[in-house]
């Protein structure tokens, strides 16, 4: 049975989204929501998409589609999120699942009501130089003793992953924040039991925190130290070290190196090196299998416990 879905978000992550469910057996997006209908139409006619429309409610009265994958602005994604599993649908939001610690618990509340598939993309699980280090630890082969991870772009303006104006504002905190504080708890297998943040100035127009510092301490004793920045005029991305036992390794995105910058080879981790995919490819495995998928909602609900008291330090 091909899996019938909806797309909401055409813009970079939604074409990174409708790329990689190109390479997926049994998959077919059958329809586009977009915020401008010329510019959804264009995306939809290179993909093939026959229904485009400006309104996710057009798509979820569509009897035919089972999943929604949310590409939308980080502020939609709880009510969006809940709308979908109202009207039945399988749901993927990208990351972050909610901006209030009260909108992610209602999301994971729905979903334990409905029993519906409800992912957020948390891609750090999935990107094969994470999945490597993952797989030692779970072996255990290698011991977590610190993560230290560098987040840095340079967007002093409001403009998105493809160079274009943004209709809403990102967050250090609450989308960048939460791609470490899951990946270190995963990582070291234990739950976040302490952590501090410092920020720097508010911008004057984009109303948000350009630079912050977070501390986080795992009840197993490992410790990650985080560094975020929308100031830095230099190498954009994130890059991680892993402190262990038994090694160093730096990962950026899918690349993985030893402390020594040696290449490792990680392309036999899984089936594919686009960390994206793989999650997409999860998201429809636990459709068919009927299974909760790795980075559900409510396996990553600690991660925005832990960034609502981070909130709660700055005083926002």
């Amino acid at each position: 049975m091909t899996i019938k879905v909806a797309l909401a978000g055409a813009g970079a992550f939604g074409i990174k989204h409708l790329d990689s469910i190109q390479t997926i057996d049994g998959v077919e997006v059958v329809s586009l929501i977009g915020r401008e209908l010329p510019a959804t139409q264009a995306v939809a006619d290179k993909y093939g998409i026959a229904h485009v429309t400006t309104s996710l409610d057009d798509s979820l009265a569509l009897p035919h589609v089972d999943a929604v994958m949310l590409c939308t602005p980080t502020h939609m994604h709880a009510a969006q999120a809940i709308a979908c599993m109202k009207a039945g649908k399988h749901v993927q939001a990208e990351i972050p699942m909610a901006d209030s610690l009260a909108d992610a618990q209602a999301v994971v509340a729905l979903q334990a009501q409905t029993g519906l598939v409800a992912m957020c993309g948390h891609t750090r699980r999935f990107n094969p130089s994470h999945q490597w280090v993952h797989n030692r630890v779970v072996a255990g082969e290698f011991n977590l003793l610190h993560m230290d991870v560098q987040t840095y772009f340079f967007r002093r303006s409001n403009i998105n992953a493809l160079g274009q104006p943004r209709s809403w504002t990102d967050h250090l905190l609450w989308h960048h924040a939460a791609h470490t504080v899951d990946l270190f708890a995963y990582q070291a297998g234990s739950p976040v039991v302490q952590a501090n943040a410092m920020q720097g100035p508010i911008h004057p127009s984009l109303g948000i925190a350009m630079d912050m510092s977070i501390q986080l301490k795992a009840a197993n004793g490992a410790v990650c130290t985080l560094s975020l920045s929308f100031n830095n005029d230099g190498p954009l991305g994130t890059f991680f070290r892993y402190i262990g036992d038994k090694g160093t390794y730096l990962a950026r995105y899918d690349d993985l190196f030893n402390g020594k910058e040696e290449p490792i080879d990680v392309s036999d981790v899984d089936v594919s090196m686009n960390g994206i995919e793989l999650q997409d490819r999860e998201f429809f495995a636990a459709i068919r299998e009927g299974r909760e998928p790795n980075a559900s909602m409510a396996q990553v609900l600690p991660c925005y416990q832990v960034l609502h008291n981070l909130e709660q330090q700055l005083g926002q």
